[in-house]
């Protein structure tokens, strides 16, 4: 099983959850974070005083997955979440070596 991380623009998880859930995956985790990458931020005006605003809002996605789903999951994030421009995200993939569900106590990919 793996676990794929996904940090997008914040208007694009609409279509991101409907890919993901098209492909079959389900229960995500979703966090609003803040971020910076090549985008470098930028300024803003407030009461009148300009200041520097370096850490922009990003969402963070989380799903646990089959790995035999790996390849589908990251085309599908990847279409869903490209604007084209800078900012668009990363993902990241991790092993997971094992996972439970608490309610039931099933394991690994019945759990997920």
């Amino acid at each position: 099983m793996k676990i794929v991380t996904a940090i997008i623009k914040p208007f694009k998880l609409d279509d991101v959850r409907n890919a993901l859930t098209a492909l079959g995956v389900e229960g995500m985790t979703i966090t609003e974070v803040r971020g910076s990458e090549r985008q470098k931020g930028h300024t803003e005006i407030f009461q009148g005083t300009e200041y520097a605003v370096s850490l922009l809002p990003k969402i963070k996605i989380e799903v646990a997955i089959p790995r035999h789903l790996l390849q589908k999951t990251i085309d599908a994030i990847s279409t869903a979440a490209r604007t084209g421009h800078i900012g668009d995200g990363k993902i990241f993939v991790t092993d997971l070596d094992s996972a439970t569900r608490i309610r039931t106590g099933e394991m690994d990919t019945a759990a997920v």
